[in-house]
């Protein structure tokens, strides 16, 4: 069955998403502003000018960071053929190009929202370099409130990149010793604290016009206020982005290992907010902030942080692992972290900027990258595992299969206020997963340890040679083991050789990169040798993942492991076909659009879904047939684009379109989006507490609907049709 859904194409995205195409839009934008001067020019000054939307449409400048409506108080005109506007400080007349659109909202909103008089706010002013004035004025200055000759705090919004902006930023407060400065292209913010010439901090906000910059830094904060200040979904940003900042600001050269040092102050943060969480009616202040501590007051204070998340969460690192950054990096790092909100997630902000701080060293050499979030849902969807069932992912990564099938079966997501008893008893006894790359498996330990409130059966160890797995994997898995009561030699060989298992479900992404050549590993499978019954020299990964896979399932046991496309189609391969036949009953077989793993990887790929024959021994009926329907499906609309970022449904305004637990909405055509809203509302009542909270969300949701497409999905159409063909796992339940 092919999906007809339109693809996601690049014309959707916000122009604050996608860099490489701002680098492309910025080729274009002289073009723009000629095109908008050509069409003024055959009109009169009297005629139509063009809108805010029109000058903005093409470069690299937004609205998002204004409140809706806030570009209405601009009025362009025609004046000599051209688009003007007036500005809202001076009064003159200025070509409205859409840097000038971005620096009049800002000035306009530091006058209205935050109380700055116009007669401290200069535009285009001179910035002074030592004995020379620099050739390019600073956007905007605010003056100090008792020295109109001293800077309080400087904007840029010239320069629409991160990096570039920041630099000039910097350069600016330096040159005219401003203790804060702001770069913004209108879709995102950065603003900065200059502690002293040699490094900066991050601000949550500026100060109001009465306001010192010392009741900024002292303002203490809980869990309703980090909610309502989210940097992710203020400024529609990303983790990966404020990592790359931080980069820029310091890990670049800070001397450690960037994806360590980032996991410790993730993991630190996340114990913050889970302990802040159980405040009950008494608000817990929140300690992973900068504030006005010293370097060294921080450093002890986030260290502290670290060592109590290291005993209430046991087994990510070992006793004597600190954070090494130095107390003035730290500074810049926590700084940058304070506003973002971990919990009520659904991990794709920490996955995101984990596979790209690890890609290089770890999973990109391997062939494997971090499984998108819509795709495993997917998938969780499709196989519907449900809380009497044991689960493992074999090539666990960050485990993103099993914390989804873990919400899939809690019927909500993470948050702070960690889980019931029931839902952790179920994390931390029925969930398990396997993988070999220490980075990933920190990152799955950490997950699982927080749905499991303390407990978790993530191992590392590879799964394709269980003859030296560690004895901690070995007594972890026994339990697991198949039992052969009637083979007692059978028996006794699979408790030695750990080869095979009584799982009722199974999801993984396997790596595909790279052959295993080694003899002792290739001798343990059937697809290592050849029709004549010799042994292969060399066979690729993922094809020894295919049986051992099998062998970890129950008879009557289903699965879904990602292939590279090859393997369905290649006569070469027929083989693997065959011995899949045999095995096992394939459910299905979905084929993922191309950009799926993009940036890192553009093989094609599908998802095979499986269910192991069984004749009715034990478990889930499944007897063997000749022939038999197979659902087929192609994805049409992967949720990314050609350059591998995500696309994102948006509203009326261009904004990103949030759920109702703050995530961005992808926009693909793996299942139904609407349904998944709908779900989500349904939940969040359920566990309203006061009719205020109920009114909230009833608004939330309605405010999305229409903006959410009610197109079918994958998912969905599998589970109709698994229905009708009398799959156990598709029954509809109450």
């Amino acid at each position: 069955m092919e999906k007809t859904a339109a693809p996601g194409t690049c014309d959707n995205l916000p122009s604050t998403l996608d860099s490489k195409l701002a680098k492309r839009h910025n080729s274009h934008s002289r073009n723009l502003e000629e095109e908008i001067v050509t069409r003024a020019n055959g009109q009169s000054d009297t005629g139509t000018p063009p809108s805010v939307d029109d000058i903005l449409r093409g470069s690299a400048h937004a609205l998002t960071i204004f409140k809706p409506g806030a570009s209405d108080k601009i009025k362009v005109y025609l004046s000599r053929g051209k688009p003007y506007l007036k500005c809202c400080v001076s009064g003159k007349e200025r070509p409205a190009k859409p840097e000038e659109i971005v620096r009049q909202l800002y000035a306009n909103m530091l006058m209205e929202d935050y109380g700055y008089p116009a007669e401290r706010i200069f535009l285009e002013k001179p910035v002074q370099f030592g004995s020379a004035v620099h050739e390019k004025a600073a956007d905007i200055v605010v003056s100090d409130k008792e020295d109109p000759d001293t800077a309080f705090i400087i904007v840029e919004c010239k320069k629409p990149k991160r990096a570039d902006g920041l630099e000039q930023l910097k350069s600016y407060c330096h040159a005219e010793g401003a203790p804060i400065g702001v770069w913004t292209n209108g879709g995102e913010t950065i603003i900065l604290h200059r502690r002293d010439p040699n490094y900066f901090q991050e601000l949550p906000d500026i100060p109001r016009a009465t306001q010192t910059l010392s009741e900024v830094l002292a303002e203490r904060w809980t869990l309703a206020d980090l909610a309502e200040h989210n940097i992710l979904v203020r400024e529609q940003t990303t983790l990966k982005k404020i990592i790359l900042d931080m980069e820029n600001l310091v890990l670049a050269n800070a001397g450690v290992d960037a994806f360590e040092e980032v996991f410790k102050l993730i993991y630190a943060k996340l114990y913050d907010e889970a302990n802040a969480a159980k405040g009950g009616k008494v608000s817990r202040y929140l300690q992973f902030r900068v504030g006005g501590a010293t370097p060294r007051e921080l450093k002890e204070k986030i260290g502290g942080l670290f060592e109590d998340a290291k005993r209430k969460w046991p087994g990510v690192f070992v006793d004597g692992d600190r954070i090494d950054l130095a107390p003035e990096h730290l500074v810049t790092c926590v700084s940058a972290l304070e506003n973002v909100k971990l919990f009520n997630s659904n991990l794709q902000v920490i996955d995101e900027a984990f596979e790209y701080l690890s890609v290089e060293v770890g999973k990109g050499k391997k062939g494997q990258y971090f499984t998108p979030r819509h795709d495993i849902d997917m998938c969780v969807l499709m196989l519907n595992p449900t809380i009497e069932e044991y689960l493992i992912d074999t090539a666990g990564g960050s485990c993103g299969f099993t914390v989804h099938s873990i919400f899939h079966v809690w019927g909500n997501e993470f948050t702070a206020n960690g889980p019931a008893p029931w839902q952790a008893e179920y994390a931390r006894e029925r969930v398990y997963a396997i993988d070999f790359d220490s980075r990933a498996i920190k990152i799955a330990k950490a997950l699982n340890l927080i749905a499991g409130d303390g407990r978790t059966n993530v191992y590392r160890a590879n799964t394709l040679d269980p003859r030296n797995w560690s004895e901690d994997i070995q007594v972890g898995l026994r339990d697991r083991l198949r039992r052969f009561p009637k083979e007692p030699e059978k028996e006794r060989w699979n408790r030695e050789n750990m080869r095979y298992f009584d799982f009722d479900c199974l999801m993984t992404n396997p790596p595909f990169a790279g052959d295993i050549m080694d003899s002792r590993i290739l001798h343990q499978f059937d697809l290592a040798r050849k029709q004549k019954g010799k042994w292969q020299a060399k066979v690729g990964r993922d094809i020894l993942f295919i049986e051992r896979n099998l062998e970890f399932l129950r008879p009557g046991g289903r699965m879904s492991i990602v292939l590279p496309q090859g393997r369905l189609n290649n006569a070469t391969d027929k083989s693997i076909r065959d011995f899949i036949a045999d095995r096992a009953r394939i459910l299905a077989v979905v084929g993922l659009h191309g950009n799926t793993f993009k940036p890192h990887a553009g093989t094609k790929t599908s998802i095979v879904f499986l269910q192991k024959w069984n004749d009715g021994k034990d478990g889930p009926l499944c007897p063997k047939l000749a022939d038999y329907p197979i659902f087929f499906a192609v994805s049409q609309n992967g949720g990314k684009d050609n350059s591998g970022e995500y696309v994102y449904l948006l509203d009326d305004k261009g904004r990103r379109l949030y759920d109702l637990y703050g995530h961005p909405m992808v926009d693909h055509d793996l299942f139904n989006l609407r349904r998944y809203l709908t779900n989500q509302y349904h939940q969040r009542i359920s566990a309203a507490r006061t009719a205020k909270e109920k009114e909230a969300i009833e608004k939330a949701y309605a405010e999305r609907l229409p903006f959410v497409p009610d197109r079918p999905g994958i998912a969905d159409a599998f589970q109709e049709w698994g229905r009708k063909q009398g799959l156990f796992f598709c029954q509809e339940t109450d």
